[in-house]
């Protein structure tokens, strides 16, 4: 099939690019490296059926696909609190081109939508069926309410348009690739550890959350993509397995023998208490669920940007 991936050189759509690749699919890789990175996807750049096209989603662009993974959105708060505007626009005028692509070339479109469509959430684990509790004024509102009118415009083209949609809610991800600079736990409490420096835990660190290694998330999505029975979605990807924000910290100490000590630091604005996904769904309808456990996951991830920081 020719394939799609906005936001293609991001850390999960390189890994997405690289499978399609590898299950024989011609693949355009679509992305204006505000987050991305060429040096995600260089290993691709001489396999004659990949491309890469250096272009906004907010802006219209023609082209001819079987299939459309819209991956294209800052992901971390520090990213998408950057530029708050454009992250809207990207979540809500993006997801309408890409629709509209969709609806006129008859692809099948993958929303990657997000677990903070939840919000903080007051039902703990998220079951799909859950409205979330979103504050739309806060800071990670232009992320939170822009992937929420995102699914909006998904259903709404189903149901007027036909399109055929699939809506994954992607939960906390991570492993190789993953960027150096986006202020996520895994990355900085990794990086800390290498470099021995105090690792910075917010709160007490007593909120939860639940990672899901990268290689899984892929499997899921290709899954829901290809999946043929009559289910759109949205379906819960992630790893139901639930650590403290302290204990992943000292997993990581662990994993890395690092010297870091961990100090404390006040929450930020709206940050979630619990995170964990119902995968139910996901089991029953794609025969999905996690592989790889998170002391696997990390030792790969550690050394990934262990060899990045002895390159640097």
């Amino acid at each position: 099939m020719r394939i799609l991936v906005t936001g293609g050189a991001g850390f999960l759509g390189s890994h997405l690019c690289e499978r399609l690749l590898n299950e024989g699919n011609d693949v355009i890789c679509l992305d204006n490296l505000f987050t991305g990175s060429k040096d995600n996807i260089i290993h691709l750049m001489d396999n004659h059926r990949f491309e890469l096209i250096r272009h906004d989603i907010v802006e219209p662009i023609l082209l001819e696909v079987d299939r459309i993974y819209n991956l294209a959105c800052p992901a971390s708060p520090v990213h998408y609190q950057y530029n708050p505007v454009k992250t809207v626009k990207t979540s809500v005028m993006g997801m309408i081109n890409m629709l509209g692509m969709a609806k006129r070339v008859k692809a099948r479109i993958l929303q990657a939508s997000t677990s903070e469509v939840y919000g903080d959430p007051q039902v703990h684990p998220q079951k799909e069926e859950y409205w979330g509790n979103v504050n739309p004024i806060g800071i990670r509102s232009c992320y939170d309410e822009g992937k929420r009118v995102a699914e909006t415009l998904m259903m709404d083209y189903h149901r007027q348009n036909k399109v055929d949609i699939r809506i994954i809610r992607i939960f906390n991800t991570y492993g190789p690739r993953m960027a150096e600079n986006d202020g996520r736990v895994v990355s900085n409490f990794i990086l800390q550890a290498l470099k021995n420096e105090d690792i910075t835990v917010f709160g007490e660190g007593r909120q939860t959350r639940s990672f899901c290694y990268v290689s899984d998330l892929i499997d899921g999505m290709i899954r829901m993509m290809e999946n043929e029975q009559d289910f759109i979605g949205p379906v819960n990807l992630g790893n139901p397995v639930e650590n403290t924000i302290l204990e992943f910290a000292e997993k990581i100490i662990t994993i890395t023998g690092s010297k870091s000590k961990i100090i404390y630091k006040p929450l930020p604005q709206d940050d979630p208490k619990q995170r964990r996904p119902d995968i139910t769904l996901a089991q029953e309808k794609l025969g999905w669920q996690p592989s790889i456990d998170l002391e696997t996951g990390l030792k790969a991830t550690a050394d990934y940007f262990a060899a990045r920081c002895n390159r640097g």
